[in-house]
């Protein structure tokens, strides 16, 4: 073989070669995307709008309930300034303070919902001051006085109307309880009638009243109101629109309590409230106060767990100076303080 016919084979042949070596070389692999399935949608949870809040008193024959019921009354005269030694500037404090707990068992109940309820006095404190000095101070649950006519009182009943919305509605019977106690041989045995006459029982156990039953489905945030008079005596009468908004209902041990706030406006004046010269005389005073409450309503048992409401009002007004006395100014502050609690103890 020539060295041209032996080149040229083994050219043939190393070309043959690569060919084959690269014929024989792994094939590129090819990427393959894996399938994905589409993401499945998740539906939108919408949650629900709470059921609202049923502001009513429920009412089940022979059922029993024990409260304890504060109520307070103050008015006192305070000077400033260059008083002159004088007894017509006297100042001081009035008050009156009853505290009393009392079980309301309810009788019957009527078509319209209201409910026929005894009332009867189970305990009993009285505090009484004039001009800074007690006049009376009767504890029921202290032997130390057990011949004061206050304390023919407890055990005593009266029977009462009570409408869902916390309204007496009326009075049914009071002479049983007047039988009871007897005619009054002292100031202080007539106080026990006074506890048991209309308007007290009225402020008593119809202080707060709870919106009307077409409108006592109610939410967070919601509010009812209703007026209420106050009287100050020579002061006057104010009225005042009580506005209630339901701040929050809580689940607490199983029950549904709703909390609600009460503040308050100037109502407008009745011509009950406008008395001519008087009222001229009183537009002389500068007027301040609050009057603020709370409520904790049992949504479960359709009963008050807690209701308090306290109004301080306080009037001043600067006198001008008397030279023949003093001629520097004397300032008149008048203030006046009603309290109301009630508390559910049983």
């Amino acid at each position: 073989m020539t060295p041209a016919r032996t080149f040229g084979y083994l050219a043939c042949t190393t070309a043959c070669l690569l060919l084959l070596a690269a014929g024989c070389a792994p094939s590129e692999k090819v990427a393959v995307k894996p399938q994905v399935e589409p993401q499945k949608q998740i539906p939108e949870v919408i949650p629900q709008e709470a059921a609202p809040a049923v502001l009513a008193l429920k009412f089940t024959p022979q059922d029993s309930t024990t409260y304890r019921v504060i109520t307070e009354a103050q008015q006192s005269v305070k000077w400033r300034g260059a008083v002159p030694d004088d007894p017509h500037f006297a100042g001081g404090l009035k008050l009156h303070r009853i505290e009393m707990t009392f079980t309301q068992q309810i009788q019957s109940t009527g078509d319209n919902g209201n409910a026929i309820a005894k009332i009867t006095v189970e305990g009993l404190k009285y505090h009484s001051e004039a001009t800074d000095k007690p006049t009376v101070d009767f504890d029921s649950s202290n032997p130390k006085d057990p011949n004061n006519p206050l304390g023919k009182i407890i055990g005593q009943s009266y029977i009462t109307e009570i409408s869902t919305t916390g309204e007496v509605t009326n009075i049914i019977d009071t002479q049983q309880a007047y039988n009871a106690l007897g005619p009054p041989s002292s100031p202080e045995g007539r106080i026990p009638f006074a506890i048991i006459e209309p308007a007290a029982i009225k402020d008593r156990h119809g202080t707060l009243v709870l919106p009307q039953p077409d409108k006592n489905h109610l939410r967070a945030g919601d509010s009812w109101s209703n007026t209420k008079t106050f009287s100050f005596g020579q002061m006057g009468s104010n009225s005042y629109e009580r506005i209630y908004t339901l701040k929050e209902i809580k689940d607490v041990n199983n029950r549904e309590l709703v909390i609600a706030e009460m503040n308050t406006i100037p109502a407008p004046e009745t011509p009950q409230e406008s008395h001519g010269e008087e009222s001229d005389f009183l537009d002389t005073f500068d007027k301040t106060g609050t009057y603020t409450g709370q409520l904790k309503f049992d949504l479960t048992t359709g009963k008050v767990e807690k209701y308090s409401e306290k109004l301080d009002s306080k009037w001043s007004v600067i006198l001008p100076p008397d030279k023949k006395m003093t001629e520097e100014p004397v300032v008149l502050i008048m203030g006046a303080v009603r309290l109301y609690d009630l508390e559910k103890i049983d």
